[in-house]
């Protein structure tokens, strides 16, 4: 019996099966930016699914979009616990026998997938976060790391992510974090038109693609 969909966006690849990727959305929504990012992946052979966090809540402006994130965060157990189920649905869509997914999250959403690898190590093989931190103790983790972070970053200083990718070496996790120069947040998000970059969005894409393709499993 096939499981039952919670909330989200699944696309899946000519195929039928593939590696298995979570996508985890920015404090937008589930927006169509991330529905397309789930179907680009799709392309490349990989099941994408993408929880919809905010329970079809979906926005275009900051102010209720720090409502949407602040709500959210408000009840981070619960969340835990949805993001566990939507786990166990994609292995299950995914065909695969292995226990263990990618997971690649923006923003906010990269928050939630550095804090699944840390509550749920066995679960998450990889994780790419698109300018976004956390903090944490990542000593429990079994995951390799992507980071592709902004020069250009009010919200994600270099600070935060200098002080994640040490966090990371400290806990002895294999981490590569690249900084595009003079882009700012957002700058993967076509729809963000005044902070997109097709360039350095095309070359964090190329990258994100190559890691899932080596780092996960079938």
């Amino acid at each position: 019996m096939s499981p039952a969909q919670p909330a989200g966006y699944l696309a899946m690849p000519i195929a039928g099966k593939g590696r298995a990727v979570l996508v985890l959305h920015a404090w937008w929504g589930l927006n169509d930016t991330i529905k397309a990012v789930c179907n680009r992946l799709a392309e490349s052979g990989f099941v994408a699914f993408a929880p919809d966090l905010y329970r079809g809540k979906v926005t275009d402006q900051i102010a209720e979009a720090e409502k949407l994130g602040a709500a959210l965060d408000s009840r981070v157990e619960q969340a835990r616990v949805e993001l566990l189920n939507a786990t166990t649905f994609l292995k299950e869509c995914a065909g695969s026998d292995n226990s263990a997914i990618s997971v690649i999250g923006f923003s906010l959403g990269a928050y939630y997938a550095l804090d699944l690898s840390v509550n749920a190590p066995n679960a998450v093989r990889s994780v790419v976060v698109f300018y976004g931190t956390g903090p944490g103790d990542y000593s429990k983790s079994q995951a390799e790391y992507l980071g592709h972070f902004a020069e250009i970053d009010s919200f994600e200083p270099p600070t935060n992510v200098n002080a994640l990718e040490e966090s990371l070496r400290q806990a002895g996790r294999t981490v590569t974090f690249y900084r595009y120069s003079g882009v700012g947040h957002w700058f993967c998000e076509p729809d963000r038109m005044q902070a997109y970059n097709e360039a350095a969005a095309s070359l964090a894409w190329d990258r994100t693609i190559a890691f899932l393709s080596r780092t996960s499993v079938l």
